[in-house]
């Protein structure tokens, strides 16, 4: 019997630590929660003139000025984009989490759409940005893209409500 309850324990401690999130993550995540605005979507690494339908729902120039929301207590969240006759108004609702840096990459955001009761309606399809700075009033997002085979990187300038 105390074998059983001392492997009972080992598991239960692998389980635990294998599913935490480092101290890194969870300020950044503490960082993201709230509400937040992007101010600004512009590109770098080309030139000319670039016109992008952002997360496959509405033109970059919808999502300027649109609100953001991250709960970081049940990693949800939504973005509204306001009504115009270029642009689709209205709430989209997103599960959200940090993920680790790797040698690859920095830190990133990845989301995914979800509806109001919380199930998923991207066919587990989401997207990943990378987090190029947060602080307490600002934040700055970063996608690499490609554009007829070169590399374009669409920049997300928020700032905290």
């Amino acid at each position: 019997m105390v074998k059983q309850s001392f492997l009972f324990v080992v598991l239960a401690g692998l389980m635990v630590s294998s599913c935490s999130v480092s101290k890194s993550a969870r300020t950044q995540r503490n960082l993201f929660s709230g509400s937040w605005t992007l101010d600004n979507i512009s590109y770098e690494n080309n030139s000319g003139n670039f016109k992008a339908t952002i997360f496959n729902d509405a033109e970059d120039i919808c999502f300027e000025g649109s609100d953001w929301f991250f709960r970081d207590n049940n990693s949800t969240g939504r973005y509204t984009i306001s009504q115009s006759t270029l642009c689709q108004g209205g709430d989209r609702f997103f599960r959200w989490s940090v993920v680790e840096p790797s040698q690859n990459y920095s830190s990133q955001l990845q989301f995914k759409f979800i509806d109001e009761k919380r199930k998923d309606i991207s066919g587990g399809l989401g997207y990943r940005l990378n987090i190029s700075s947060i602080n307490e009033q600002s934040m700055t997002l970063r996608s690499n893209v490609s554009v007829d085979g070169e590399p374009v990187t669409i920049v997300y300038q928020f700032s905290k409500k």
